[in-house]
């Protein structure tokens, strides 16, 4: 089954259903496939509070199905499935949904996003889930501990950065190292070991995130040297381990870093093949908010809109 389409968009959250605002409203005819998480990260957040224009606040799935039907009131088609392989080497940019679809496109935005990483702890989950304490985002979420006591774990610099914001916060921060150094960069690393309600523990593993059912109350820890256990207080629990772009299927297709994230040309949506795009936390390892995420969902369909009439003209003359 083939199928020709002027603007194909490749996965859902606050990049993708903006992306599919502007394309609609330019009169691209948008296709949007949601991926295997509709709506992305988001929905997972319960409360958002820093997305303007919400003053009293919104939950994560609410503001997805509202940027959703936001997209659709202007015709953007969306459907379900997933890219699963691309072919960027010709003219048409070839995409395959679910191995069965054979999309050819004249342009193509991509909104995958990326993915937090977590320990797996049954309890973790338990309690990221349920909204109850869990998180993978100290600038999101670290407004509702302030003047309490939260748990961070991680030992690279974005775990530095992450501990140091809270620590602006909450009462206490206690920062769990599994090793016996930090990873992270020196003049990180000496933030957090300057800043006085930071409380750092090496050679440290979580082997439970305690609960009452619905919040966090503390974290069970583990040294894993001398193998002795210790529950500590915390309403939050932090995890600041990395995230990994979900951007497996276009290695070799475009170019990426080492760790996977789409290279794009600096101030623009361009990635490495013309006519393909990419916005939100496929390519931006460094902010990973909402707000970004839509602005470069923005840019990305924009671009995509002055690519296609460069390409027109280029044919009438």
């Amino acid at each position: 089954m083939k199928e020709n389409i002027k603007c194909l968009i490749i996965g859902s959250g606050p990049a993708g259903y903006t992306a599919a605002i502007y394309a609609a409203r330019a009169n691209m005819n948008p296709v949007l496939y949601q991926g295997t998480q509709p709506g992305g990260q988001l929905t997972t957040t319960n409360d958002v509070e820093n997305f303007p224009g919400y003053p009293e606040g919104i939950t994560g799935p609410e503001m997805m199905i509202q940027l959703q039907q936001q997209a659709e009131r202007f015709g953007t088609d969306i459907r379900d499935g997933w890219a699963t392989k691309v072919d960027f080497t010709g003219p048409v940019h070839k995409v395959w949904i679910n191995d069965t679809i054979e999309l050819h496109c004249e342009t193509v935005i991509i909104a995958t996003g990326a993915s937090a990483r977590y320990l797996g702890l049954p309890s973790e989950q338990k309690y990221l889930r349920s909204g109850g304490g869990v998180s993978a985002c100290a600038v999101c979420d670290g407004f509702f501990y302030r003047n309490q006591e939260v748990v961070i774990v991680g030992a690279g610099d974005s775990a530095c950065e992450e501990a140091h914001y809270l620590s602006k916060l909450c009462r206490k921060v206690t920062m769990l190292v599994r090793r016996d150094e930090f990873r992270a960069s020196n003049i990180m690393e000496a933030r957090v070991r300057k800043t006085k309600n930071i409380e750092i523990l090496f050679n440290t593993e979580t082997e439970e995130v305690l609960g009452d059912g619905q919040l966090v109350t503390g974290v069970r820890i583990k040294n894993n040297i001398t193998g002795k256990t210790t529950d500590i207080p915390a309403t939050g629990f932090f995890v600041a381990i990395g995230h990994q772009p979900n951007t497996d299927i276009f290695k070799g297709h475009l170019q990426l870093n080492e760790t996977g994230y789409i290279i794009n040309t600096p101030g623009t949506a361009q990635t490495s093949v013309e006519g393909v795009f990419v916005c939100g936390d496929a390519a931006d390892h460094v902010y990973r908010q909402a707000i970004t995420a839509a602005g470069t969902g923005c840019m990305a369909a924009l671009e995509a809109e002055r690519y296609l009439s460069s390409v027109e003209l280029s044919t009438v003359e």
